[in-house]
């Protein structure tokens, strides 16, 4: 093992032994490299740092009570990236290929999969598809690289399942209507950040955006999905502007198997009021619980709504929900959705 103190990740960079990295050109792959340093060597004139022609996936990679480590749902993120490089209009790994390579990469940098004892820590792993030839006109890069880059992490905001207050931002927009808001491309994230700088300024820990068209429904926050409990459902918003997120719909299917009823629809803003527990979902963080939600007509005014849930802690669905996920993944129960996949 690594000399890492895992109790003490968060979820930023750690430098591990190799990335995978190889190029669509001339319409084939070039045999996949195994590099130590992860710095690129592209044209300067690259679609990807000119016009955003970019897409990428996060996933990860558990050590189980086994002793074998798993990857959680791969298949699912590689049919993603191929859905936002098609948007782009570039090139994409097949499915096996995506897989095989996570995997690969993986094995090379087994020794920074967390021991099955930390609970809150992991092996993040970003695979990441750009427009690499040289180009002036605004069209589709010809030539795309692929890479699969890895790093130990821990909890994305806060310590795991820490309830966190957020804020919606009437004033700003993550993505427009007809956009490119259900496609984990780049420019998406891009679009976030002058809104949750502010937040930050603020003191949220995140922003939650309306409908880019009328800004009467929820649809998800700038890093994750939005979920909510209302009695025994389990409600998400369903939105053409909103990313398709693999543990959103992970949880639907464990709340659905453990008797709740789920409801995937618009959710106006109005209905916050009636929920019991609130939170963001997605890779990163599988469930943070959301305490405080702060409702501003503009981000920078003074005025303000506010929807408290729970006691600042996670909710009891919600962490049963999370629990479930975890288990999964950590292979403390039985695996009954087939998502795990088997590195060794």
């Amino acid at each position: 093992m690594s000399k890492i103190d895992w109790s003490k990740l968060t979820f930023s960079y750690t430098k591990t032994n190799t990335i995978l990295k190889t190029t669509f050109r001339d319409g084939a792959w070039t045999p996949v490299e195994s590099l130590t340093d992860d710095y690129l060597s592209i044209s300067s004139f690259s679609g990807a740092l000119h016009y955003a022609i970019e897409c990428f996936e996060g996933l990860k990679a558990f050590r189980g009570k086994d002793g074998r480590i798993r990857l959680f749902r791969p298949e699912e993120n590689a049919l993603r990236l191929r859905r936002s490089a098609e948007y782009l209009g570039i090139e994409a790994p097949s499915v096996e290929m995506f897989v095989d390579l996570c995997k690969r990469a993986v094995m090379e940098n087994i020794e920074f999969v967390p021991p099955f004892e930390e609970a809150g820590a992991s092996l993040y792993i970003r695979p990441t598809l750009i427009g690499t030839n040289p180009q002036l006109g605004v069209q589709s890069s010809k030539e795309s690289t692929f890479l699969i880059l890895c790093s130990p992490v821990g909890a994305y905001v806060g310590g795991a399942l820490d309830a966190v207050d957020v804020v919606i931002a009437r004033n700003y927009d993550r993505a427009a209507p007809n956009g490119s808001g259900s496609y984990k491309v780049g420019g998406n994230y891009a679009c976030s950040l002058r809104s949750l700088n502010i937040a930050h300024e603020l003191g949220y820990k995140a922003v939650l955006y309306l409908d880019p068209a009328t800004k009467t429904h929820i649809d998800e926050f700038n890093s994750s999905n939005f979920f909510a409990i209302k009695g025994n459902s389990y409600i998400t918003p369903k939105s053409e502007s909103i990313l398709p997120s693999i543990t959103n719909k992970s949880l639907e299917q464990v709340a659905a198997h453990l008797g709740m009823q789920v409801e995937r629809r618009p959710v106006p803003v109005e209905e916050l009021s009636t929920f019991d527990e609130v939170g963001e979902c997605g890779t990163a963080v599988v469930i943070t619980p959301v305490h405080k939600l702060v409702d501003k007509p503009f981000l920078e005014s003074d005025q303000e709504t506010v929807y408290t849930f729970g006691d600042g802690q996670c909710g009891p669905k919600s962490l049963k929900l999370y629990n479930y996920i975890k288990a999964i993944q950590r292979g403390e129960i039985e695996d009954i959705f087939n998502w795990n996949v088997f590195v060794d």
